[in-house]
């Protein structure tokens, strides 16, 4: 009998349900992104970074345990690495980002927004010299042109990464971001905040993280 009941417990212990959880999340960027939990994505914006003035949310479910570590990779359009848009046209100029998410929990609770609590790191930044912008020969590179580049750092994504040494999120208001289609079609949690890098217009790839406990 003895044996039995140890059986028993046994199957019920391993019967036991796992404590992912499905949460639903919204993001909006301008103009794209791509989120990781742990390391593995679990969304991606359906625009294409090489489409100008895409601007949209995306809302999606995914399961995590927590902890858990939130990797968001975002991107301003540019047409090369010197930052630039419409390069040889009247309207040539820098690009502005923002990104704006928040992770809710079946209940609807949000456990991680936006905010000043995130870190981030630029890894594209460009032109260095504001003054490219208008340039009438804009060569990625050369003059005023310079940018600065730099690959993901392995793991940036995951809970064993040191991020110690990364600068907090940058917090902007909406009209300094200016967020456009989609914005308005999401009914935000007041905490949530638009982040980027130091400079809306110079920061082009940046590369946000939060643990949620």
């Amino acid at each position: 009998m003895k044996l039995a009941l140890t059986a028993l417990a046994v199957l019920a212990t391993t019967a036991l349900p796992l404590s992912a959880e499905t949460l639903s999340a919204d993001v909006w960027a301008d103009n794209w992104f791509e989120m990781r939990i742990d390391g593995e994505q679990v969304a991606q914006d359906s625009v294409s970074i090489t489409t100008e003035r895409s601007f949209n949310a995306e809302s999606f479910t995914f399961e995590a345990e927590r902890p858990f570590v939130v990797g968001l990779v975002a991107k301003d359009f540019k047409e090369n690495d010197t930052g630039l848009e419409y390069i040889g046209t009247p309207r040539q100029q820098m690009g502005d980002g923002g990104v704006i998410l928040q992770v809710l929990d079946a209940a609807g609770a949000p456990i991680a927004v936006s905010d000043d609590g995130w870190q981030c790191l630029v890894i594209h930044t460009a032109p260095l010299d504001k003054s490219c912008e208008t340039s009438t020969d804009p060569v990625a590179g050369e003059g005023t042109c310079a940018f600065d580049i730099s690959d993901e750092p392995a793991g940036w994504d995951t809970a064993d990464f040191d991020a110690s040494d990364w600068p907090q999120a940058n917090v902007y208001s909406e009209h300094e971001v200016s967020p456009k289609d989609g914005y308005d079609e999401i009914n935000w949690v007041e905490s949530a905040e638009l982040i980027w890098g130091p400079d809306l217009e110079q920061s082009n790839t940046v590369l946000c993280r939060l643990t949620v406990e």
